[in-house]
Formats: structure tokens, sequence, C-alpha cells
């Protein structure tokens, strides 16, 4: 079993969604099946997709304007959030810490968080991929994250949107530095997710390598065309 997550980032409609919903539900699969969407579309899923946001304000309440908080994304009946995700922390300049409190309201209001780390061009040229990841995993996990209570995606930010997927020795290299680090945390159980430049062509044999739980998936989610062969990829 693999979890396959797509995000839709600022993208679709409630009616697409439907459609997909209405597609997916009609799926054979022992695959986890996650869709982050807008906040204007979230709602409960069906039997085979959990729905859930983009993000998640790390305030509870109060004069935050256009921010969404935790509790409100889980009264909408979604049950899942991405936190961290590489364009937040581009576009927000979230840090680690920031992502570390969004993830624990996240828990606190029970949503399942994927917590989402990575570098950048910059700092893969630099040699600190490892440093950068590992200490993206130590500072953005929050204190009252629990094993097997949460998802790490590992985004090299640099081939996000850029068409670009990195070695699979690189990606197995990656993943086992999360491993390692997680099992030294006391999350020995926490799923660990590949997200840059996922597609129907590269889906299967990523999930194959040694650590690669699943997958994050970001343009190739909002077409059933091709969304549903990554799902079917694997069993």
């Amino acid at each position: 079993m693999k979890i396959i997550a797509g995000n839709w980032k600022m993208n679709g409609n409630p009616s697409e969604l439907a459609e997909m919903l209405q597609g997916l539900g009609a799926l054979d699969t022992e695959n986890r099946v996650i869709l982050c969407v807008p906040y204007t579309m979230l709602r409960a899923g069906n039997n085979i997709v959990m729905l859930g946001s983009q993000n998640v304000s790390k305030y509870d309440s109060g004069a935050h304007t256009g921010d969404i908080s935790a509790k409100m994304v889980s009264k909408s009946g979604a049950t899942v959030t991405l936190v961290g995700h590489s364009e937040c922390r581009t576009e927000l300049h979230d840090t680690n810490a920031d992502v570390a409190e969004r993830a624990a309201r996240a828990l606190e209001n029970d949503l399942l968080p994927i917590i989402c780390v990575g570098e950048t061009a910059p700092e893969r040229d630099a040699g600190l991929t490892e440093k950068i990841v590992e200490t993206g995993v130590r500072e953005s996990v929050p204190k009252n994250a629990a094993n097997g209570g949460f998802i790490i995606a590992y985004e090299p930010r640099w081939a996000i949107g850029a068409g670009i997927t990195p070695t699979y020795d690189q990606i197995q290299q990656v993943h086992n530095l999360i491993r390692k680090t997680l099992d030294e945390m006391g999350f020995a159980d926490t799923p660990i997710l590949y997200g840059a430049s996922v597609t129907e062509q590269n889906a299967a044999e990523i999930m194959s390598i040694k650590n690669v739980d699943g997958v994050l998936v970001g343009g190739a989610s909002l077409k059933k065309e091709t969304f549903v062969p990554i799902i079917n990829s694997v069993k």
C-alpha cells in the first residue's frame, strides 16, 4: 500500500472536484489517496479519497485576516493538511518553526499533517542538501506529534514545476536520511512521500525506491486521465 497525495494548488473548482471524486470513488485500489484542494472546496471525502487543505494557520483564532485555522479546516469535514510546502516556504517565508506551529495546530484539531521539507537549488549546489533536509525534519515536526501520526514529504524545491526529477540514487539517498532521522526521533512508523515533477511515466519507478512510501503529485493530480494511472501504477 502506498500513499498517493495530490496538491491542486490554486486550481480547480467545486464541479471539477465533484467529477474527480466520482471517478476516484469507483477505483479498486488499496492505496491511500489524498487530495489537497483550495479552501473553497473543502468538505468530507469518500471511501477512497481523503480531502485536505494546502495549509493551516499557526493561530487558533483572532485578528488574522485571510488566514484559515486548523479548526475551521477540520469543521469543514477535511481530515488532512499540507504544511511547509515549498511554495509556502518561499512565498509566505515560512521557517521550520512556523511549520512546526502549523503542524501542531493541525494535530490539535485531528488533522493529519503532511510536513514538507526540501532544499533549494543554491543549497543543493553548495552541498547542503543533507543538512537542510535533516534540520527541516527535526525542526518542523511539532512536539505534540506521535509516531505514525503525521507524514513527511521530501520536495527537492529546485525540481518543482521545472519538469526536473532527481536521479533515483539521489531520491534514495535523501529518503534514507529522512528515515534514519525519524527513527532517531522515535517516529519509525512515519510515512515518507516524494514530491517534485511526479508523472504517470515515473511514479511507479519512484515508488519502488526503498523508503519511498508514496508520492505528492502536483499538476498530474488535476486530471483523472493523469492521476488515476499514478494511483494504479502500484498496489
